[in-house]
């Protein structure tokens, strides 16, 4: 049925003159709001200094941190010295930093995060060497338990995976966290080269320092040869869902039970970006075939809406293996998606 005269004239009546910040549907207008001036001007998505996000850059002094109001801080962790494979992921701060378009709307959660919660990018962990990889542990260590000090929500970026262990360290201090792990690899295995401080072992380390509940882990998109390493998350009492189970089960089984094992407790989120498949993440040090897809893997992390998330982090990002940039667009919208989780968080601390 075509268009009447009278319904023509009622668009044009509203929208004939209209900027694009006049928005009449409310739930749209508060985000319009957020963004755009009275005569309709918006800031451009590439001018600025790059942040993660284009969340607001908030300076802190690791000496002496005052994170104020914040409810939720974004952070780097430029570190990949624990790399089995191709290292590369210490640019993926960088990387991630220099995505625009992300957001601000998450129309599927229904939220605006940036603009919703205290947010800031409070710039990268500081490190005393560049060279020595249990000392930057220490410090990704030490800065991360600042932040939760002070009632603040970490959400990293990474680094290889490497860096989640001390994370939990600090995350998990006063008692432990479950965790939902997306990755291609359970990354529970033991020393490699004389050292157990490496990508393939972070979290066989948090449950032994007693700051991960294995019961109360899950570990999803699991694949490629070396499910050999992975006895630990076994026998630990971790659940595992293989790449390969993922159709039969279907995305909405796969989520039920993520959510049945970490139930309402404190939990953390880990997403290594290597849980997708090459064709859509190739810029990563360890790439498995046969892994998600984007559109998958967004529908797993907003099926996850309400989960008790007390940290997070997006890994492995190693953008000089992608010319293209997808691999780092995939982290920063990741990364967007798990701090729109973080505004639906028990633990969302809040602020007057």
């Amino acid at each position: 049925m075509a268009l009447s005269d009278e319904a023509l004239s009622a668009l044009r009546s509203r929208y004939a003159e209209a900027h694009g910040g006049e928005i009449f549907d409310p739930n749209f207008r508060r985000v319009a709001d957020y963004l755009f001036s009275e005569t309709g001007t918006r800031a451009a998505p590439y001018s600025g200094i790059p942040t993660l996000l284009g969340a607001p850059h908030r300076e802190i002094d690791p000496a002496a941190p005052d994170f104020g109001d914040l409810q939720v801080a974004l952070l780097g962790v430029p570190m990949d010295l624990g790399v089995t494979n191709r290292t590369g992921s210490r640019f993926g701060p960088r990387a991630l930093r220099t995505i625009e378009r992300i957001g601000p709307y998450n129309h599927v959660l229904g939220c605006a995060p940036v603009h919703e919660m205290q947010v800031a990018d409070i710039g990268d962990v500081p490190f005393r060497s560049r060279y020595r990889l249990e000392l930057s542990h220490e410090d990704i260590e030490a800065h991360v338990a600042r932040i939760v000090a002070a009632g603040v929500l970490p959400l990293s970026v990474g680094g290889d995976h490497s860096v989640t262990h001390p994370i939990l360290r600090a995350v998990g201090r006063d008692r432990p966290v479950g965790m939902i792990h997306i990755d291609a690899h359970c990354d529970t295995g033991g020393a490699y080269d004389l050292t157990k401080f490496h990508h393939g072992g972070p979290f066989r380390n948090a449950v032994l320092d007693g700051v991960l509940d294995p019961t109360r882990t899950i570990q999803i998109g699991i694949r490629g040869a070396s499910e050999y390493l992975w006895e630990f998350s076994y026998v630990s009492g971790m659940t595992v869902i293989h790449s390969e189970e993922v159709p039969g089960l279907g995305m909405a089984e796969v989520i039920r039970q993520a959510l049945a094992v970490v139930g309402d407790g404190p939990t953390y989120l880990s997403f290594d970006i290597d849980s997708l498949d090459p064709a859509f993440a190739p810029g990563t040090g360890t790439p498995e075939i046969g892994g998600f897809s984007t559109r998958e893997v967004l529908a797993l992390l907003r099926g996850l809406k309400g989960v008790n998330l007390v940290g997070a982090d997006v890994v492995e990002v190693a953008p000089q293996y992608d010319a293209t940039t997808n691999t780092a667009q995939a982290g920063a919208q990741m990364l967007f998606e798990i701090l729109s989780l973080m505004r639906f968080s028990p633990s969302l601390p809040q602020r007057a």
